[in-house]
């Protein structure tokens, strides 16, 4: 029965996915149009959101929305216990706040806990005007610099719900691949 039991739960695998990213990003927004599918009014998190993303009949993702704000970053690296990927949310219109957002991320891929950890890159609000181009986001998060890690950014648009579940997949895959 022991045997039997650890066979079930090696196939019930929790894959804790780590939302992060400056305050104001449209990490909460992005959680709330993924569960609900429904645009959603929402607030700046003050701790976290938490909530399960089902793909598929047999692959589900915990995904924790992880409050932004300077007062917040400090606590973060609580979170990474078992994280299987950290997907960070840019707003893709902020070019102001960009190299804030490349210092934060270069923080947190510091942490000894993320060694390894497939990265997602999210950049938010691609169906505004004047949002920056995947290449741009890349270049001023200096995402080549990563080169020992998995990594992969992708456009979306939390509010309209556009490539929320494609880029899902793609954590899912990264995470099986490493």
């Amino acid at each position: 029965p022991l045997l039997l039991l650890h066979a079930a739960l090696k196939e019930v695998k929790i894959n804790n996915v780590i939302l992060m990213g400056l305050d104001s990003a449209g990490k909460s927004t992005l959680l709330a149009r993924l569960l609900t599918g429904q645009e959603m009014e929402t607030s700046p998190t003050i701790g976290f959101n938490v909530g399960t993303l089902d793909l598929d009949k047999k692959t589900s993702l915990t995904v924790w929305d992880v409050g932004g704000q300077k007062s917040m970053r400090p606590n973060w690296r609580y979170f990474l216990d078992d994280c299987k990927a950290l997907v960070f949310v840019v707003d893709s219109t902020d070019r102001v706040r960009m190299h804030e957002a490349q210092k934060v991320l270069k923080k947190v891929l510091c942490d000894e806990k993320l060694r390894g950890i497939p990265l997602m890159v999210l950049a938010n609000k691609k169906d505004l005007p004047d949002s920056m181009t995947i290449r741009e986001i890349s270049n001023q998060l200096d995402l080549d610099s990563h080169n020992e890690r998995l990594w992969e950014v992708q456009a979306c648009s939390a509010l309209k719900g556009l490539g929320l579940q494609q880029a899902f997949i793609s954590v899912h895959k990264m995470i099986k691949k490493s």
